[in-house]
């Protein structure tokens, strides 16, 4: 195996308001969680594919996932995302060294080739991530007040997966739960080492599904969506 995909699905999505975690709601008749393992089953250089989600919904989530070939498990994850994303990364075989890919699985319609993509920077590079640009005019504030307008030509909106070597991964997560850091993705925990992350294009059909408008659109998504979803 030489790369393994974890889809990390066990927030409670408490924004939404819904019954059941983000990751298991439905969107034209599939969860969530079943689109994105479906995207990761399609692309061409993912080997392997680990879920985790909420404790109590590790059975629902093995019978959800029983039609992807590549699944090697799942397991429970914790409180925190980072904290799910070690217990994903506790789930590869001992001794593996190589490529990881961590995906949000309320991005459902990710698509396969940007995925290969991911992998194929992050196996050069060490470390790389899909970005898209800014478009909006970007303000600083104070105080209830704009005091500033920022480059945009400087900034990008991260998505996922993002992609390590996984040895690379592992210890900038042990850096970063030794110094007591929120990470809010795994680039992040990386950059705090000094490594550069290459990026790759992303897609504006990779959008993270967490309002109710978001999830009208993916409704609406749904209606045009490829074969392998």
């Amino acid at each position: 195996m030489e790369t393994l995909a974890i889809l990390v699905a066990a927030g409670r999505g408490e924004r939404l308001g819904a019954a059941r975690p983000k990751a298991f709601l439905e969107v034209a008749g599939q969860a969530l969680l079943l689109r994105a393992a479906r995207a990761f089953d399609a692309a061409a250089l993912v080997d392997g594919i680990v879920a985790v989600v909420p404790e109590d919904e590790v059975e629902n989530a093995r019978v959800l996932l029983g039609p992807i070939g590549k699944l090697r498990g799942v397991v429970p994850g914790g409180a925190r995302r980072q904290d799910s994303v070690l217990e994903g990364l506790k789930a590869a075989p001992d001794a593996w060294d190589g490529t990881v890919l961590v995906h949000d699985a309320a991005r459902p319609f990710v698509p396969p080739e940007l995925v290969d993509a991911v992998v194929v920077a992050a196996r050069e590079h060490g470390a790389a991530l899909p970005v898209l640009p800014v478009v909006d005019t970007i303000k600083r504030v104070q105080g209830g007040r704009a005091v500033a307008t920022v480059d945009r030509a400087e900034l990008a909106a991260a998505q996922t997966p993002q992609g390590f070597r996984f040895s690379l991964l592992v210890r900038a997560y042990e850096q970063a739960f030794r110094d007591r850091v929120s990470l809010t993705d795994e680039s992040m925990a990386v950059e705090r080492l000094g490594r550069d992350v290459a990026i790759v294009p992303g897609s504006p059909d990779n959008r993270k599904i967490t309002t109710q408008g978001d999830l009208a659109w993916a409704e609406a998504a749904a209606r045009r969506e490829p074969p392998w979803r």
